[in-house]
């Protein structure tokens, strides 16, 4: 009899103590994870066809067009796992390797701009569209993985479900950070009294 009792009453604690969190939780990472992954993905599958249409306008412009395929390529050679989110270096690996790969496309999309013909492309004017897009879509999936991390970390951080963080070995999980933190928390300087 006592030995049921105990029973009941470590499952009667333990449906308290946010283990069914920590399981929600890391599936709500896992789904919001997959959603980055997918407009990752997205973006690199859209970059090969706006490489080729600007190539063919801006043949000369190859610093830029190297660049690019070069983003792509390191993007593509990283390993994504689900436990990527859980390796600091490999994580911070993956967020610098797409942030060069947003970088080589604004190089590229701006260099078009010097390219008239190329702007007037209805090709060229659907692709840029789609990557936009695509950037947006990464903008509110990320933001979504955000919130997931976020929520997952209090319940790891907070009193009583800590106990049993510690207990079945949940550790607070990375998000995503800024790349230059000091950088961005300096306005830029604009000078209005520049003389031609």
């Amino acid at each position: 009899m006592l030995k049921k009792l105990i029973i009941l009453w470590f499952i009667t604690t333990l449906s308290g103590c946010g283990y069914n969190s920590f399981q929600s939780s890391d599936e709500t990472i896992k789904a919001s994870w997959g959603e980055v992954l997918n407009q990752y993905q997205r973006r690199a599958d859209l970059v090969p066809n706006l490489v080729n249409i600007v190539k063919g306008y801006a043949s000369h412009e190859k610093d830029v067009l190297i660049q690019v395929t070069q983003a792509r390529s390191k993007v593509s050679s990283i390993q994504v796992t689900p436990e990527l989110v859980n390796d600091e270096k490999a994580f911070a690996s993956f967020i610098a390797a797409q942030g060069q790969m947003t970088q080589a496309i604004s190089s590229l999309l701006a260099v078009a701009e010097s390219y008239p013909e190329l702007k007037s492309s209805s090709l060229f004017r659907d692709l840029q569209a789609q990557i936009e897009g695509t950037e947006n879509r990464i903008t509110v999936a990320r933001n979504r993985y955000i919130a997931a991390i976020k929520e997952y970390n209090i319940t790891v951080r907070s009193f009583p479900s800590n106990i049993t963080a510690m207990f079945f070995g949940y550790r607070t999980k990375n998000s995503f950070t800024v790349e230059n933190e000091y950088r961005i928390s300096n306005a830029p300087k604009v000078d209005f009294n520049t003389t031609p």
